[in-house]
């Protein structure tokens, strides 16, 4: 699993990389056929202060690309709902490829 972390009108600190990793942790304990993260960390410029803080994010698995967003007033907040947004769509995803591993159905002999 390939991550890669980035910031947009920020500095991304060690601290920040290790909560962002520990984050997504749980994403690739759930679902193993992850291949590639892309992380976005930004600071918009705007006057709404509870909005001003965004995590993005794009995760490539196995036969679909998965992407989530997130905007707060603190960008750790961000990220933690960004986290539960894509844990989400990761164990639909996990649970609609599982669906298709159905038994054949039994014909009766008469």
């Amino acid at each position: 699993m390939n991550l890669t972390i980035s910031g947009h009108h920020l500095d991304v600190t060690p601290a920040l990389r290790s909560y962002v990793a520990s984050k997504l942790e749980r994403i690739s304990r759930h679902f193993d056929q992850v291949v590639d993260i892309r992380v976005l960390l930004t600071v918009d410029k705007i006057k709404d202060k509870d909005h001003r803080q965004k995590a993005e994010c794009n995760i490539h698995v196995k036969g679909k690309d998965i992407y989530a967003e997130s905007t707060h007033a603190d960008l750790y907040a961000a990220v933690d709902e960004l986290a539960d947004k894509l844990d989400r769509q990761v164990l639909r995803y996990k649970d609609k490829a599982q669906e298709h591993h159905h038994l054949p159905l039994k014909r009766e002999v008469v």
